[in-house]
């Protein structure tokens, strides 16, 4: 993805702030909240959320049974539109979460019903243990002995083995299809034993206490997503705090019936509600137009809103990128709308206010604040031929399968009209500055591995020879910054004392953290960008995180309970004073730096699985070399 997003500071008259803030607040925000609430209270909503997806239009259909409610009357169209567009986003986001910790949940259950220890596993089978080792070794044998693709001609060079990892990876795959397809008790029992004790034969006695930690583990991990999966359905967000006082009228005058419904209670009263009202998209480029003020200010105007003005404020790294902005709307202007605006650096634009601090009026005292998502291969002349080449040919694909259809009414007529006229315009091109693509080798690919201790560790892998060519460690990767990881976490350590503090007091606990968090992480992107260019590496292979959560998670609920297996409140502050003594990092910003970064180069992006085990230059080798493998496959 070669799309980056920047921002600066929207600054404009009192009277023009308040009139932006009543209409996101008053209208556009509770018109967010009403369909979110309506498309979950659907009689075919548990249908949908089976399907993974809402139907085509509804969020539409929805919004025209309200567009005439006086509540939400007098907003722009685009303020409608953008609304729309964001219930849509939301619920997809969420079927999408729901859809992937149901399947976590189901791969959780089917390895805990094969998770039997060794007495469990004689006993169901009818047999010794000698007997079932030897079933085991039998199945072992079979799987080892079948080829998983055809063996390469013979061109006089030995062949490689494959590594042990890649091997165990393929084995447990193979073994998990085997027990599926299985009816065969002996034969279930011996390749459950065999996954229990990753793919190997081992003659040790098991650890009843070692096993019965590992079954806990995953009996966390199940309940932990059965809980998720139960969770509240999206809201919005309540800027008058009404949910909150409603909550705490009850609490204050009702008796919870269940140490459920009190946990429930907490959770809200403690949760801190958003102050702000939701964004407002404008997702064509053309809905922001830009110009110079009198003072030789950059200002910009809003479709809608086309009687206020909005002056630019950031600083000098992004200020040419709103300059750009402005001399393609000239040029458009200028040629009389000979160029496309699809071929303008600037894509989407958000308007969103940022919380602030203090007391006074919301509109003085939070900031408004402009968000453009900018496509960094219109900078340059050959990047800008590129994506002129992808659509061009995006639009003759579609023009060619409309003219196949024969027989076009009128309305067919002239989307084929605007298609062509739009490949017209396409091909002419604006003027701008020219510098070399970036061109990386293939085969070479950087690897990042994340992890508590160690929030990223780089491997510079060579592909075809399988092999690391160097690890940077998140040392070597800061060099001389590297104290400020030291500072930052001794910060979080103050940060969550002084609010642990707070709590017992009943005080205000809601601190907020410097940005020396996300000051290193803008050293560790660039640094590991640099280091990919330095070795011309094609991709960096970023990891997904979606487990990763639950997997710590559910580590240190298995060892709480078993530093205090009868003392429920002794757990709670063992887990607590485990999770404030290691380090946790915002991984999700991390990676989104380094992504930026390296869309400005334009060194592609790939997701790969962190293996679990190992060390983090092992993980981050494994990574790339198995993100290498599969597009082989594709």
């Amino acid at each position: 993805m070669s799309q980056i997003t920047i921002q600066c500071r929207l600054i404009a008259n009192e009277s023009t702030r308040r009139q932006l803030w009543e209409l996101m607040a008053q209208k556009n925000t509770p018109l967010i909240n009403e369909l979110l609430e309506r498309v979950g209270q659907h009689p075919d909503f548990l249908t949908w959320r089976q399907n993974g997806k809402l139907p085509p239009g509804l969020i539409k259909q929805l919004y025209e049974s309200l567009k005439t409610d006086p509540r939400y009357a007098g907003q722009p169209s685009r303020f409608y539109m953008s609304a729309i567009a964001l219930v849509n986003y939301i619920y997809k986001s969420w079927f999408a979460l729901m859809k992937r910790l149901q399947y976590q949940l189901e791969g959780k259950t089917r390895w805990l019903e094969m998770l039997k220890s060794d007495a469990e596993l004689v006993e169901t089978s009818g047999v010794t243990l000698e007997t079932l080792r030897h079933q085991a070794t039998e199945i072992l044998t079979q799987l080892t002995a079948q080829p998983d693709s055809p063996k390469p001609k013979n061109t006089g060079k030995k062949a490689k083995k494959p590594k042990a990892s890649e091997s165990d990876r393929t084995q447990s795959h193979s073994l998990f299809a085997a027990y599926r397809q299985s009816e065969d008790t002996l034969t279930r029992s011996a390749i459950a034993y065999l996954l229990k004790n990753g793919c190997k034969l081992t003659d040790k006695e098991e650890d009843p206490e070692k096993f019965a930690k590992r079954r806990r583990r995953v009996e966390i991990q199940i309940q932990r997503l059965t809980e998720q999966l139960t969770a509240r359905m999206p809201k919005g967000r309540d800027l008058t705090n009404a949910q909150w006082l409603e909550t705490l009228a009850i609490a204050s005058t009702t008796v919870p019936e269940t140490e459920a419904q009190a946990k429930s209670w907490q959770d809200r009263l403690l949760k801190q509600s958003s102050a702000v009202p939701f964004p407002v998209t404008y997702e064509t480029n053309e809905d922001l137009t830009w110009f110079k003020n009198t003072s030789n200010r950059l200002c910009v105007k809003f479709n809608g809103l086309s009687e206020h003005s909005f002056q630019i404020y950031c600083d000098q790294r992004q200020i040419l990128w709103f300059e750009r902005f402005l001399e393609d709307q000239q040029i458009k202007r200028a040629s009389k709308n000979q160029h496309s605006s699809s071929l303008f650096t600037l894509r989407t634009g958000r308007i969103a206010w940022q919380e602030g601090e203090g007391k006074g009026e919301p509109w003085n005292l939070h900031r408004l604040t402009l968000y453009c998502t900018v496509d960094t291969r219109l900078w340059t002349a050959e990047g800008t031929e590129q994506v002129k080449e992808e659509k061009a040919a995006e639009i003759a694909k579609v023009l060619t399968k409309a003219k196949e259809k024969g027989n076009l009414n009128e309305n067919q007529q002239a989307f084929i009209q605007r298609k062509s006229s739009t490949l017209t315009r396409i091909n002419n091109p604006f003027p701008r500055p020219s510098k070399p693509l970036y061109q990386g080798q293939p085969h070479i690919l950087v690897g990042v591995s994340l992890g508590l201790e160690k929030p990223a560790t780089v491997a510079v892998v060579d592909a075809i020879a399988s092999q690391a060519l160097t690890y940077r460690s998140v040392k070597q990767l800061l060099g001389k910054n590297y104290h400020l990881l030291n500072r930052q976490r001794q910060e979080k350590q103050r940060n969550s004392q002084q609010r642990r503090s707070a709590q017992k007091q009943a005080a205000y606990n809601h601190f907020g953290e410097s940005e020396l968090g996300e000051y290193v992480d803008r050293l560790l992107a660039k640094e590991i960008v640099a280091i990919a260019q330095t070795y011309q590496a094609s991709s960096i292979v970023l990891p997904k995180l979606g487990d990763m959560r639950e997997i710590v998670q559910s580590e240190i609920q298995a060892l709480a309970e078993q530093k205090c297996p009868e003392y429920l409140e002794g757990q709670r502050n063992y887990a607590k004073q485990y999770r404030v003594s290691i380090h946790q990092w915002s991984y999700g910003r991390l990676i989104e730096c380094i992504k930026s970064q390296a869309a400005k180069i334009g060194i592609a992006i790939e997701e790969g699985q962190q293996p679990v085990r190992g060390s983090p230059q092992e993980k981050a080798r494994e990574m790339a070399i198995a993100s290498y493998q599969s597009r082989a496959k594709i």
